[in-house]
């Protein structure tokens, strides 16, 4: 008897095809393993039970890279074999193979790494089918090293034999190299000649002891790396930057380093030590001695562990908790090349570490938060991509563009969606480059062509623009819609739910400002049940810049005085209430952030900001711990919906900072008022819609005390409560709900027109 087996899923470059050679010789079949465009393909002949049997061993052993979405059997013709093989790859179909993401070093290679007897001791580039670069050197698939930037490093005969050798855990492990025939490092520094090999690693180990900065070359881009105990290192890096107050990540050698400087729990030390080693942000340890200026004004700092053998080194030899944040400056992409590196990372730098394996593919470091004990992907990059999401809908290959900061891409194709990495703000011309770049790539990689994009209503963004000028069917989906979707998506719904959507601004249906809605949503459409209070932005876009004019509009809304902004300067107080009172240049918007915004300056917590968010963090990093009351805050229903009025609650905050409260206090009491705002307009809603189940979405749910207490008070009155956990809640999840919904529309022949409906 014979069978063939398909096996979809993440099964390229994660030692699957080894994996099945030995499962196959242990189990006496003969026939053979390849990779295709489809996944894997097997043909196993022999023993009615040990084929019987075999399916279920390809789930129960697979390796643990591993993910199998799908295992297919069919009866095929007996051959007669005797042996079981590796075939060669086969390509020419449409590629649905899932690209792999990258690994952190595997126990075993850090074990080779370390021993004096191994040939690669200190080799920074060891790897095998467990761990080591997959997405970020993938060309083209199926995943085999001609597609790969592996393929100028021609295999020595001691790394062939491994490589052919069913035996070895580097069996068909497509980066597999050692010194004699892999990458090398290479070390450049103004004044000093060029370092290479091991001697590279020790210059630049020289650089960060005595206090200066190396940019190094990492698996998807450049790291500017600095001591983070020294304080004057951390600060030029800053200037350097151009990043006055953004917090730094620090990379610490071990598990026992990080909790030297950080609170690490068990879910905390979970993630740190996982395959895609993101950032993780955790309660920082006062007194623990790293730099004020890694994460100024903030209680948390965003620890990760070494993702490469280079990083190890770097650490084992070096500063034992060094700053690593990305190779850039401002808001520009993280560099990729060693040619963009030595032209824009050399004049931040002391030193630049590069090696001669090329970059593909960028990827910058994942950002991640523990939330009730649950991973919050903030910044999916690095480790997470490309994994895909499965959509309820095979609809046309679709592409979606995403929102504006923050921005990702979405290809979706045969009932999966898979987004790229963190791409940043679009407004910026190198990153409008990157979105540009990820497009071309991604369609490539995935061996589909889009037939349709779908885009935000915004016509400002430079995502919009691209579909408008795309020449595509367009969808165009409104931006909370699309929040809660990707919730929904993540959770494979479809909805009816209601849908909060808690974010700074996004374009409403009718070119209003949202940001603060209670919607009941499914796939084909939503409505709008419930908002918070507008809030007027005096100066457009400079409101969320000062966040001190949004106090001012907050205050005389409330029908207060001024005298909590007594600090500013009175010609300019005086400019902003002008504004305000003739209502010029002065948009309302109901967006969660900007009141968050708003109540961080009449706290005095953050009167300015340098990096999108910057007043919201640094309110809920001041708030006191444990239970708080309430500020008072109406419901008024109207014909539109239910407005949730929150001047009572401004009237109050007010009052009792004139008291003499403090920040801690009004700040902890703002975010339970939030909560049971929610609380309050979701029981409202239910009364109205029946719907029990509500979806937390938006960049507001990044605030790990307002999404607790919201999910504690929803799930207390009964509801189910959907929050994010593998995409993110922010703008970087906007292009999956635009995936989802455009899906939906095409599959079910709703066509790129649409007007939004009721979901009941």
């Amino acid at each position: 008897m014979r069978r063939g087996i398909r096996v979809r899923g993440a099964v390229q470059g994660v030692g699957f095809r080894p994996t099945v050679f030995r499962l196959a010789r242990d189990a006496g079949l003969a026939g053979l393993v390849r990779n295709d465009d489809d996944g894997v393909w097997i043909e196993v002949e022999g023993a009615p039970e040990a084929l019987e049997a075999f399916p279920g061993l390809l789930r129960a052993r697979a390796p643990p890279l591993c993910r199998i979405d799908a295992v297919e059997v069919a009866p095929l013709a007996p051959l007669g074999e005797a042996g079981f093989r590796v075939a060669a790859s086969a390509t020419g179909l449409a590629a649905r193979a899932a690209i792999p993401s990258d690994a952190a070093t595997c126990d075993e290679c850090l074990r080779e790494l370390g021993d004096p007897g191994d040939r690669r001791h200190r080799y920074p580039f060891v790897n095998c089918t467990d761990c080591g670069p997959r997405y970020t050197i993938v060309r083209d698939v199926p995943y085999d090293r001609a597609r790969t930037t592996m393929d100028r490093f021609a295999l020595c005969p001691a790394c062939r034999a491994e490589y052919e050798d069913p035996g070895s855990r580097r069996f068909h492990a497509e980066p597999n190299a050692c010194p004699a025939c892999g990458p090398r490092l290479e070390l450049r520094a103004p004044g000093r000649p060029a370092a290479t090999g091991d001697a590279a690693v020790s210059a630049a180990v020289a650089v960060l002891r005595g206090g200066g900065v190396v940019a190094v070359k990492g698996l998807g881009g450049y790291l500017l790396a600095t001591d983070a105990r020294d304080e004057a290192a951390v600060a030029r890096l800053r200037v350097a930057k151009r990043r006055p107050h953004r917090p730094f990540a620090i990379m610490a050698r071990d598990l026992a380093e990080a909790r030297a400087v950080a609170e690490v729990d068990e879910a905390g030390a979970a993630l740190l030590a996982s395959r895609a080693r993101p950032i993780v942000l955790l309660p920082a340890r006062l007194g623990a001695g790293v730099a004020p200026s890694v994460a100024p004004g903030l209680p948390e700092l965003g620890l990760m562990l070494p993702p490469t053998p280079l990083h190890h080194l770097l650490l084992a030899d070096g500063p034992r908790l060094l700053v690593m944040t990305s190779g850039n400056v401002s808001e520009e992409p993280i560099a990729r090349s060693d040619a963009e590196a030595l032209e824009r990372l050399a004049p931040l730098a002391d030193a630049v570490l590069l090696h001669d394996r090329e970059i593909h593919a960028r990827a910058d470091d994942s950002v991640v938060r523990v939330v009730d004990g649950r991973p919050l992907i903030l910044r999916r990059a690095r480790g997470f991509v490309p994994e895909p999401v499965p959509l309820l809908d095979a609809a046309p290959p679709l592409l979606a563009v995403g929102a504006e900061l923050k921005a990702t891409v979405c290809l979706a194709r045969g009932g999966e969606a898979v987004l790229s990495p963190h791409l940043g703000d679009l407004s910026n011309v190198e990153t409008h480059r990157f979105f540009a770049e990820v497009i071309e790539r991604l369609p490539r990689l995935l061996g589909v062509r889009p037939e349709a994009v779908a885009h935000d209503l915004h016509p400002d963004y430079a995502s919009t623009r691209w579909a408008l000028a795309s020449g595509l069917p367009r969808v165009p989906v409104q931006h909370h819609h699309a929040h809660v979707a990707a919730c929904l998506a993540e959770h494979g719904r479809g909805g009816p739910v209601l849908g909060i959507a808690f974010d700074g601004t996004g374009c409403g249906p009718a070119g209003d400002l949202w940001g603060g809605e209670v919607l009941a949503v499914d796939l084909r459409g939503f409505r709008r049940l419930a908002w918070l209070r507008p809030i007027a932005l005096a100066g457009g876009e400079a409101a969320i810049r000062a966040p001190w004019r949004l106090a001012c509009a907050a205050l005389l809304d409330a029908g207060e005085p001024l005298d909590l902004l007594a600090r500013i300067p009175p010609p300019r107080l005086a400019a902003v209430c002008d504004l305000l009172a003739r209502g010029v240049a002065s948009p309302r918007a109901t967006g969660a952030g900007r009141w968050f915004d708003a109540v961080a300056a009449l706290c005095a917590v953050r009167d300015e900001i340098s990096y999108e968010g910057q007043a919201a963090v640094e309110l809920e990093g001041v708030a006191a711990p444990g239970e708080a009351a309430p500020y008072p805050f109406a419901l008024a229903p109207g014909r539109a919906g239910t407005e949730v009025d929150l001047r009572p609650m401004v009237r109050a905050l007010a009052a009792e900072l004139r008291g003499g409260a403090g920040a801690a206090s009004a700040s902890a009491r703002f975010h339970e008022t939030l909560a049971r705002a929610v609380g309050a307009a979701c029981g409202r809603a239910r009364e109205e819609t029946r719907l029990g189940t509500v979806a937390l979405s938006g960049g507001c749910f990044q605030n790990r005390r307002l999404s607790e207490r919201c999910a504690a008070l929803l799930a207390g009155a009964g509801f189910e409560v959907l929050r994010h956990g593998k995409v993110p809640p922010n703008d970087g999840g906007i292009a999956l709900g635009q995936a989802a919904i455009a899906a939906h529309r095409l599959a079910r022949g709703g066509g790129a027109a649409h007007v939004p409906r009721d979901p009941r």
